[in-house]
């Protein structure tokens, strides 16, 4: 294949990946087709750094005129905003369904209900004060908001490539991405995470340390209950094990 159409498909898998994430408005013409969503799942960490530079200039232009609580706490609005609060929404359909339901036919039920219940509504409320109150502590606030939206899109990218889909996969937006996920884009995208921890670790030391154990501690300790509650992954798991990998690496920092 010509390299001038692989470039060509590259980035439009770049783009859609954005469009897939987030509001920002996908500025290519995209020949959409399942293998290309798949592709673009390689970019959901690049996503993610392109979050975090929007985060970072947005909190240096607040902290000229606010603190930096409220300075985080309008960066936290602009995050939900940006990406349509996606994962967000993951973690309230994912905690309503795995604390409410009682067999495997009522999780997936409850996940696929559009309203929120106590058990969302608490986690949702709890993940982003918790958030804000670790980005404002942060020793760096800006490297904290940099860095985390692009290692926890990792995350995801591993409970693919290890757990079953078991949602309805007509009805699910995540089902492109899942359909032959490629493992030698998965060591690609991780690649990419590790070498950006490596460049960051100037500011912050061990960074790496904290990436591993973001990435790879969610994803086992989350991916074995999805499997032993659901017996794989759908895409508001998937949704909030971004959310779980967020607060453990702010944990860290």
């Amino acid at each position: 294949m010509p390299n001038a159409i692989i470039l060509t498909r590259e980035w439009q898998a770049f783009w859609l990946a954005v469009g897939f994430l987030t509001r920002i408005p996908m500025l290519v013409h995209i020949d959409y087709s399942q293998r290309l969503m798949n592709q673009s799942s390689l970019y959901f960490p690049l996503v993610g750094l392109l979050l975090g530079s929007l985060h970072v200039a947005a909190f240096f232009l607040l902290s000229l005129a606010f603190s930096p609580l409220v300075s985080v706490i309008v960066v936290v609005i602009l995050h939900l905003f940006i990406t349509g609060a996606f994962h967000e929404d993951g973690l309230a359909d994912s905690v309503d369904a795995l604390g409410g339901g009682y067999t495997l036919e009522k999780r997936l039920e409850i996940m696929k209900d559009s309203r929120i219940g106590t058990y969302g509504t608490v986690a949702l409320v709890m993940a982003l004060m918790l958030k804000v109150a670790l980005l404002a502590e942060a020793d760096l606030i800006w490297l904290a908001l940099l860095i985390a939206p692009a290692i926890s899109r990792l995350t995801p990218l591993l409970l693919m490539a290890t757990l079953a889909y078991v949602t309805d996969p007509d009805k699910s937006k995540s089902k492109p991405v899942a359909d032959g996920f490629s493992a030698a884009r998965l060591v690609s995208a991780s690649a990419f995470v590790l070498v950006l921890s490596a460049v960051l670790s100037f500011w912050q030391p061990f960074l790496i340390t904290g990436t591993l154990a973001a990435v790879l501690l969610v994803a086992l300790l989350w991916g074995s209950y999805l499997r032993s509650q659901l017996g794989g992954y759908t895409g508001d798991a998937l949704g909030a094990s971004v959310v779980f990998s967020e607060l453990v690496l702010l944990m860290f920092l």
